[in-house]
């Protein structure tokens, strides 16, 4: 059985939107549906896209949207194909740690915050090849207040969730009734859904739908659903006080 766990004023679930990549539409759609309802999102912003909207990511900053760190190389492993050399295979925990202090430290200089969570890019949480492959979630533990996966199979329970390898889950492409049923499935154990997308618009490959977040953001607003919806950050920095009391 779990172990209990109090969300605050009499709340019943945690839920965090999350986004990665700093994609344009990112900026474009899906933060003034956020700001529409009040809601505070997570943005996992590395340089090669931040650096064409930097105006409008600063404002989303300034008005409470969280800018999380997402790497500046954003290394996968090389079964993505995405480039030949600077996969995950081919790293060191030097590298990678190397890799994640230059993205803050970017983010430091650009926007005048610390980054205080990070998104494993691809969801995956591994350096090296073989008998010589290394998890990188110290590096991310040392650093942060959590570290959020993507599509993982169980949502977090806030009482023993290891922060450093929290939870994600991809709401690309999912209907708003999905997403409420997953809400609403995790009251009894009172989770933290940290839902993950890239772009928002109407459809699309890795595309949360706008209509759908639409009604989700209006749906978690409302009180009557007992549904505490804050940054990663915010609901990370809770879990963590109340997992050290």
């Amino acid at each position: 059985m779990a172990k209990s766990f109090e969300w605050p004023e009499g709340k019943q679930v945690g839920l965090s939107l999350s986004f990665d990549d700093a994609r344009g539409s990112q900026v474009e759609v899906g933060i003034p549906i956020l700001d529409r309802h009040n809601v505070k999102a997570t943005f996992y912003i590395v340089e090669c896209m931040y650096e064409k909207r930097i105006d409008q990511w600063k404002s989303a900053a300034a008005n409470g949207h969280e800018l999380g760190n997402h790497t500046v190389t954003h290394p996968c492993g090389c079964n993505f194909g995405f480039k030949e050399e600077g996969n995950l295979e081919d790293l060191t925990l030097e590298d990678i740690a190397a890799d994640i202090d230059e993205a803050t430290a970017k983010i430091e200089n650009v926007f005048g915050l610390t980054p205080a969570t990070f998104a494993y890019p691809c969801g995956q949480q591994y350096v090296g090849r073989g008998e010589n492959t290394r998890s990188y979630i110290p590096v991310v533990s040392e650093r942060f207040v959590a570290g959020r996966g993507f599509r993982d199979e169980a949502n977090n329970l806030p009482a023993v969730v290891d922060l450093a390898r929290a939870a994600g889950t991809d709401f690309d492409g999912m209907p708003f009734e999905t997403m409420k049923r997953q809400l609403e499935g995790a009251v009894a154990s009172g989770r933290w859904i940290v839902f993950a997308g890239h772009e928002v618009g109407p459809d699309g490959g890795q595309t949360v739908i706008d209509s759908a977040l639409d009604e989700l953001c209006a749906y978690a607003s409302d009180p009557a659903n007992g549904i505490w919806i804050d940054t990663v950050e915010a609901i990370g920095r809770y879990v963590q006080t109340r997992q050290s009391s």
